[in-house]
């Protein structure tokens, strides 16, 4: 088994949606922006197991930087935690899959899967709409085989996915809620003349994920 990071829920721990919580593609499940994210989401009640992919677990061990494993190598990691959550926190657990940037993008692949009926929900922080710079390459053409309530939280000037650039695009799927964070960038980092905290996005990202999450009930997520 992988080396977990986990950031228990604290309020009713025990009944609290878990998310299973994957990185970008480059860096790991301790970056800061993934320590700030988990432990709001734990503060407002929802329970968070954090992971890394095999390529990032190397890079760990040895301090060589690599780019990220393709993509069924990350998709078959991704399920053997799907598999290992559900068989720890049961049956009656909502179990969400979630994932900053590339890590998001995986979560919703996964979640389009048929067979994946162990998953309740899908978020996605920083969603890679498409490559920076290349809006011709978009990659949201499994969105429609995604079964369950899934929710996205982008920065308005994140270059993988700008509003302008989503309305060109046809409409979401009706289960699928995007919500902007004003000023925010692929961290989710506000304009220094926001006057805001650097942390504020983060923060508000993880109240609207864990609202959009305690709104769901396990036995009617399936469409």
């Amino acid at each position: 088994m992988t080396e977990l990071l986990f950031d228990k829920a604290v309020n009713n721990p025990e009944r609290a949606p878990v998310m299973l919580l994957s990185h970008g593609a480059g860096v790991g499940y301790d970056s800061p922006f993934m320590e700030r994210l988990a432990r709001a989401l734990a503060i407002h009640g929802v329970s968070v197991v954090r992971f890394e992919f095999p390529y990032m677990q190397r890079s760990r061990n040895d301090g060589r930087r690599r780019p990220p494993d393709r993509q069924p190598v990350l998709l078959e990691h991704f399920i053997e935690l799907v598999r290992w959550c559900r068989s720890e926190v049961g049956s009656d657990r909502l179990l969400v899959l979630a994932g900053k940037s590339m890590g998001g993008r995986m979560a919703s692949l996964l979640a389009a899967r048929p067979e994946m009926t162990e998953v309740h929900a899908v978020t996605c922080f920083g969603y890679p709409f498409h490559p920076p710079g290349k809006p011709d390459q978009w990659r949201t053409g499994h969105f429609g085989d995604i079964r369950v309530p899934m929710a996205i939280f982008q920065g308005t000037r994140d270059p993988f996915g700008k509003p302008e650039e989503l309305d060109d695009q046809p409409s979401l799927p009706s289960r699928i809620e995007l919500h902007w964070l004003e000023g925010g960038n692929h961290d989710l980092r506000p304009l220094k003349r926001q006057g805001l905290d650097p942390d504020a996005l983060i923060d508000e990202s993880a109240r609207l994920a864990a609202s959009f999450l305690h709104s769901l009930r396990p036995e009617s997520v399936l469409l």
